[in-house]
């Protein structure tokens, strides 16, 4: 047992080293923790205020007594009220996404990472102890060890590190179930054991005797940990942008292998419409990264360039648009914190200006030359738009110097608009109003805009209502699921002497 323990550097009371399993760290006074612990918090005075609820609808069907159901009834209103503000604080929790950023992080807009689920502790002891004596014909008392390993893997799974050794602690524990489970769960027999896990999102525990909600549980906060290793990854490298792709990947893939094996889940933040939407929103964030490490170089000053980039940018604002849009949808739209969508609606917005602008910049800043590839120029132009704007061919704009100003004057017009209409969704949010860093960015890219803007104004301009077109959205990196190799570890059967 000691080789899967190291020393964590903290002394207890008595003056002796306290150890922690490998990819586990329970006292480890980060943000994160903090907030999971609080979350934790929260998930129990949930539970309590539900039992009251139960308690007093209970009591509401049975008595008869008038003067009991008024008092019945102001104790309902009262619990609700509370409930609702539980649920509130849980959503405010789940919104709180700058603990789970880059501590360095200043010049990219925050990701959402997925909070860990929540479960409650489960003694193995006396069930294993009598099964074993009942089915093995073995005395329970001589696997004492053993179910002691397990209990401690199981509650280190509860507060893992947030790095691959956390991952692969999980996955440990989830290599040992199947075993556990042909050993002592047999589907004719209760066992007595309650597996409780609480929805990360509402709060509402869930309780099942057999394994496939541990099962499940246990690989919803596998690719949890992956977002939070994503949204943790210094975006400002490309080593650093490479594994937050990775990252957001890895838990993209998990949640579909959630969905596919595990379909009849009864906690909602595991059902297939809410699975879906999660893994549009991982693929979304890499899509992101992507883009990012596409910039991160610098982005040339050059028609084909500039034009690329437009298209890379759409793709993003796609991506984003889609998750927003299964994001609002009933019965998601109740469950998911309104941060999320209304981020996921910024993003939309501020992509697609970015996506104008650039369009913009190749048509204002580059007029066609003798030494450019005219014929280049206009397969790029014809690629990008779906529709060229009434009466134009991407000849005419390209050739024609008042077609080329005109056209990328309604793109910059475009741009501005979305910049600003971004600004004004994140003003309705005020969990997005914390995050300061995501402010300034719109603010900046805003202020390029009319930059941009006001370079090409000239006085006739206020009559030109030119509508810009819509830009295609293309990508030569696609953000795809991968499926990774550390959700499975082979594992000696804690039981094998059985």
């Amino acid at each position: 047992m000691t080789d899967t323990l190291l020393p964590n550097g903290i002394k207890d009371s008595g003056g002796d080293g306290s150890y922690f399993k490998k990819g586990c760290n329970p006292f480890a006074a980060t943000g994160r923790s903090k907030l999971q612990n609080r979350r934790a918090t929260v998930n129990q005075q949930i539970i309590k205020q539900m039992r009251m609820r139960a308690g007093a609808e209970n009591l509401l069907k049975a008595t008869s007594n008038n003067k009991v159901k008024e008092m019945v009834l102001l104790e309902l209103s009262y619990v609700n009220s509370n409930l609702q503000l539980l649920m509130g604080q849980l959503e405010g929790l789940n919104s709180s996404v700058e603990v789970y950023q880059n501590t360095q992080e200043t010049a990219n807009i925050p990701l959402i990472a997925l909070g860990l689920k929540e479960t409650k502790d489960i003694d193995f002891s006396t069930f294993f102890k009598d099964f074993i004596l009942e089915h093995y014909s073995e005395d329970g008392k001589c696997f004492e060890d053993e179910i002691a390993e397990l209990m401690d893997l199981r509650q280190a799974c509860r507060t893992p590190s947030r790095d691959e050794a956390g991952v692969e602690l999980m996955a440990k524990y989830s290599s040992h179930l199947p075993l556990m489970e042909s050993r002592f769960f047999s589907p004719n027999r209760q066992t007595g054991i309650f597996f409780t896990w609480y929805d990360s999102f509402t709060g509402v525990p869930v309780c099942q005797q057999n394994l496939s909600l541990e099962k499940a549980s246990i690989l919803f906060n596998m690719a949890a940990l992956y977002s939070q290793i994503g949204t943790r990854n210094d975006r400002q490298t490309i080593v650093g942008l490479e594994e937050a792709i990775s990252s957001f990947q890895k838990a993209a893939g998990i949640l579909n292998h959630l969905k596919e094996t595990f379909t009849h889940t009864p906690s909602y933040d595991m059902s297939p419409a809410m699975l879906s939407m999660l893994i549009r929103m991982m693929l979304a964030q890499a899509q992101e990264c992507l883009f990012e490490k596409t910039a991160l170089p610098g982005i040339r000053n050059h028609f084909n360039s500039l034009m690329k980039m437009a298209q890379e940018a759409a793709k993003v604002s796609e991506i984003y648009d889609q998750v927003h849009q299964s994001m609002i949808q009933t019965p998601i739209k109740d469950n998911v914190p309104f941060f999320w969508s209304t981020m996921s609606q910024v993003k939309t917005n501020h992509y697609r200006s970015m996506a104008h602008y650039f369009v913009a910049s190749a048509l204002l800043d580059h007029q066609l030359g003798l030494s450019d590839d005219e014929d280049q120029q206009e397969k790029t132009l014809s690629q990008v738009y779906d529709r060229l704007p009434e009466g134009c061919s991407p000849l005419d704009i390209l050739k024609k110097k008042d077609e080329r100003e005109r056209v990328g004057k309604a793109h910059i017009r475009r741009a501005i608009l979305g910049h600003e209409e971004a600004l004004r969704i994140y003003s309705l949010c005020h969990h997005l109003n914390k995050l300061q860093v995501l402010q300034d960015i719109l603010r900046a890219s805003l202020q390029r805009s009319l930059n941009k803007s006001s370079e090409n104004e000239e006085d006739e301009d206020f009559s030109d209502y030119t509508e810009a077109p819509d830009i295609i959205s293309k990508t030569e990196h696609r953000a795809e699921m991968e499926f990774p190799a550390t959700t499975k570890v082979k594992v000696t059967d804690f039981f094998q002497r059985l």
